[in-house]
């Protein structure tokens, strides 16, 4: 996938072009959907697929009280948009500037200006141009002008009639519920970061954890412990993942996330890891002792072992 990180960016020779905007936050399943329906219009009709989207939520700028925490890193998102086998992403700068540029203006300097558009795949809802003043109606009125055509994707729903949108995987986030998460998103959540020095708590149990730094990218499921796996260095290891701030010890910051991984005992401070979440396990608990913790998080790691097919550790005898 190639990536123009501004409108200059994009080649005066880069062809007529197939595209969708949008925030594409978590690139669930139904943007999913929207991206192969894009793929094979382009394909059809010999145009390239591109993908135009921004830098940050929109909101972050015109209503940051009421916008939502992202699901995923800018990086994160365009690692996703790149598995999707579109051709192109255009990231724009979602600052004050672009936020006060008419539809009209925007339609004349990005779809028919940056690039040669000749077909659009919006919601029904769609909404552009500064205080969100264009619609579809005025997006189809300036296609006849610039020469493309709209096409208004329906919206995907789940069996229960749900419809698949960045804010439900949120809220199933919120509640721990990862696994159906993922089923959405049709790959794992993950969080990823830096591995910085905790308080060896974990070592000195028996179970040493890598801690994320403070704020990883990625939004963070509820606290509590997971099964997950732990990538490093593009390596997979099984882990337990703990999420919250420990309430069985004192003065632990709150929503500390730090993984242990299986059967390792391996030095990766200051490395960039992330986790990949596979389901939840239990919610966080203040135990009455470190005996009944230790306890714990051995039953833990064996219900972990249990999901995620991860046989025990053979043990040596003399």
């Amino acid at each position: 996938m190639e990536l123009f990180e501004s409108i200059d960016a994009v080649p005066d020779d880069f062809g007529a072009v197939a595209l969708t905007i949008g925030k594409f936050d978590g690139v669930h399943g139904g943007h999913r959907a929207v991206l192969e329906r894009l793929q094979q219009i382009a394909a059809e009709r010999s145009l390239r697929s591109v993908v135009v989207t921004f830098d940050r939520n929109p909101m972050s700028l015109l209503k940051p009280e009421s916008c939502p925490q992202p699901l995923v890193s800018t990086g994160q998102k365009l690692e996703r948009l790149g598995s999707t086998g579109v051709d192109a992403t255009l990231v724009l700068t979602f600052d004050r500037a672009l936020s006060e540029v008419s539809a009209e203006d925007f339609v004349a300097t990005v779809l028919a200006g940056a690039l040669e558009t000749r077909v659009i795949l919006v919601g029904a809802d769609f909404r552009f141009g500064a205080q969100g003043a264009g619609d579809v109606e005025l997006l189809r009125t300036l296609g006849e002008k610039h020469g493309f055509e709209v096409i208004v994707i329906d919206d995907i729903e789940l069996e229960a009639g749900r419809r698949i949108s960045s804010t439900f995987v949120r809220e199933l986030l919120a509640d721990g519920q990862v696994a159906e998460a993922g089923r959405i998103l049709t790959a794992l959540h993950s969080v990823r970061g830096i591995v910085v020095l905790g308080q060896q708590r974990g070592r000195e149990l028996g179970y040493p954890t890598a801690n994320l730094e403070r704020m990883p990218e990625g939004f963070i499921p509820a606290d509590g412990v997971y099964a997950a796996w732990l990538v490093v260095d593009g390596t997979r290891f099984a882990a337990a993942v703990s999420i919250g701030n420990n309430p069985t010890f004192e003065g632990v910051a709150e929503k500390q996330v730090e993984a242990h991984a299986l059967d390792q005992d391996f030095d990766i401070y200051g490395k960039r890891v992330e986790i990949e979440f596979v389901d939840f396990i239990r919610g966080m608990v203040k135990f009455s002792s470190i005996d009944s913790l230790v306890e714990e998080m051995r039953r833990d790691e064996e219900t972990v072992r249990t999901i995620l097919g991860v046989p025990a550790k053979a043990t040596l005898y003399k």
